[in-house]
């Protein structure tokens, strides 16, 4: 590790790292996208898919390493439950900062199938970044905004099957997908605006979840609960990292079983919808006991 230069040496160095890897990664994944888009048939997708996902693995461990490289950080991890590469997993987590991304992609990688993370549709039109997602089989989802359907109610419920498309992709292979259910990252000013009654968390966005379910079905074979707490670096854990201020990284892991009161009609059924935020809200005021836990020990 080289925290011990100064800290403007640090973030010199860690983003030239970060920039390089991103660049050099998307650039090789980006290829594999144009190589499935050009040659469109099952085998050739097949390999280029696999491709993608060792090219994807490799950024995740140049990641990680850079993490150490750069901190002198402790992991802290612990898992309640058995994981494996082959199943199909639905993966929760609160979201503090967009170190979160690389953090979940570091403590699983090799334990469960790479995540896919839930991507606007927008990002599709973004030289690289757009076609490496799709490269990675990313599900894009199409969201619009409540003046939007204001003006063109027809589009009421568009959003929703593409999600439900995208889900349904998930299926032809082992799978995480990821839902950050707070639907952005906390900050206190977000807390204040949302009134959240949360003292470390957003009040959580079920529907996401719900549609992840009711799409998979039986499919998934776990919900994955993670906590993720920068308990010594709570404002700015991304800046504290690229400047070799990251001190611990505490993630807690609880396997949850999909059970058939799970699954139901978000949409349309009020009491499926009452009970199902009902459970949401009780992962969440666990999860909010435990950062609190981990604040008040410092």
């Amino acid at each position: 590790m080289i925290n011990f230069l100064p800290t403007f040496i640090l973030m010199i160095i860690s983003t030239s790292l970060v920039v390089i890897n991103i660049v050099c990664s998307l650039t090789l994944i980006s290829i594999t996208g144009l190589i499935k888009f050009i040659l469109p048939f099952s085998p050739v997708q097949k390999v280029s898919r696999k491709i993608a996902d060792r090219l994807l693995g490799v950024w995740v461990f140049i990641n990680t390493w850079m993490i150490s490289f750069i901190n002198k950080v402790e992991w802290d991890i612990k898992i309640n439950g058995d994981l494996n590469k082959k199943s199909w997993y639905l993966l929760i987590s609160n979201h503090h900062s967009w170190t979160d991304i690389v953090i979940l992609f570091s403590v699983f990688a090799n334990k469960i199938p790479l995540p896919k993370f839930f991507v606007k549709q927008e990002v599709l039109y973004i030289p690289f970044v757009g076609t490496a997602c799709w490269a990675l089989d990313m599900p894009f989802m199409k969201r619009y905004s409540k003046q939007k359907l204001a003006k063109k109610p027809h589009l009421k419920g568009k959003d929703m099957a593409s999600a439900r498309k995208a889900c349904a992709k998930a299926k032809l292979a082992p799978t995480t997908i990821v839902n950050f259910a707070e639907g952005t990252r906390f900050t206190e000013a977000k807390k204040q605006h949302t009134k959240s009654p949360f003292r470390y968390l957003l009040p959580p966005k079920s529907g996401g979840i719900a549609l992840s379910l009711a799409s998979m079905g039986s499919t998934l074979d776990q919900i994955l609960d993670v906590t993720i707490i920068y308990p010594d670096n709570p404002d700015s854990p991304f800046k504290d990292l690229l400047q070799g201020k990251l001190k611990r990284i505490i993630i807690r892991v609880e396997t949850i079983e999909v059970t058939s009161d799970l699954q139901g009609d978000y949409e349309n059924d009020a009491q499926f919808k009452q009970h199902f935020q009902q459970w949401v809200t009780s992962i969440w005021h666990r999860k909010d006991q435990l950062i609190s836990d981990f604040h008040q020990r410092i």
